[in-house]
């Protein structure tokens, strides 16, 4: 008996300790660029909007957003707008001079954190100045710059494998000023790569910001 009680306080103190060992993730919103109830998007596996705040995402103390200012390459080297260096140059404005835009079909961007390190979340912006629904969202990590092994998948919401990365089970969601936040679930990885497969809006492809937050 008391060696069960023990064991019990044991765990209790561990998990206490654990938990005061996290903090809410600060992230700095950028300012809603549309009001009103945007037109009905019709997208087979779509999340139901909502208005609440995001709740808060609890990660180790002294997690910091390591992609702030890093390398970023692309499916696309030469951009149709914009520069590869804005999805990581801190601008989440989303409006002209804060994207990237690429062409139609599948297109992606990397990020080399430069070193391989412990994430806790991903956070991204596509176009958000329009409410739209971007196609075949996949976020994934690997210490591999080419993403041909030891790829990790986060986040997949292509539900019909248009993609050619394996079908997932996410949802998609309407852009807003919020982005997506994507449990990282402490993977260790030294790159992130996003995927998109254009939007309900138009064929193309647009990133304004990627946030990794992690420890160095």
């Amino acid at each position: 008996m008391k060696k069960t009680l023990v064991t019990f306080l044991v765990i209790a103190v561990t998990a206490v300790v654990f938990a005061q060992d996290k903090v809410p993730l600060q992230i700095e919103l950028p300012k809603p660029l549309f009001v009103g109830t945007p037109t009905p998007i019709k997208v087979p596996n779509l999340e139901k909007p909502s208005a609440a705040k995001r709740p808060d995402f609890l990660v180790p103390a002294g997690t910091v957003n390591l992609a702030k200012g890093k390398a970023v390459t692309a499916s696309d080297a030469y951009p149709v707008i914009g520069e590869l260096s804005f999805v990581t140059d801190g601008d989440k404005g989303g409006m002209d001079g804060s994207f990237v835009e690429f062409g139609p079909g599948v297109q992606w961007v990397q990020i080399d954190l430069g070193a391989k390190s412990p994430l806790s979340a991903i956070v991204l912006w596509h176009f958000h100045a329009q409410a739209r629904v971007y196609h075949d969202v996949i976020v994934q990590v690997s210490d591999d710059p080419e993403f041909k092994k030891d790829v990790r998948t986060l986040y997949n919401n292509d539900h019909d494998n248009s993609a050619a990365l394996g079908a997932g089970k996410d949802m998609a969601y309407v852009e807003t000023n919020a982005g997506r936040l994507i449990d990282a679930q402490g993977a260790r990885a030294r790159y992130v790569r996003l995927y998109s497969n254009a939007n309900t809006t138009d064929e193309l492809n647009h990133y304004v910001e990627v946030e990794v937050y992690g420890q160095k």
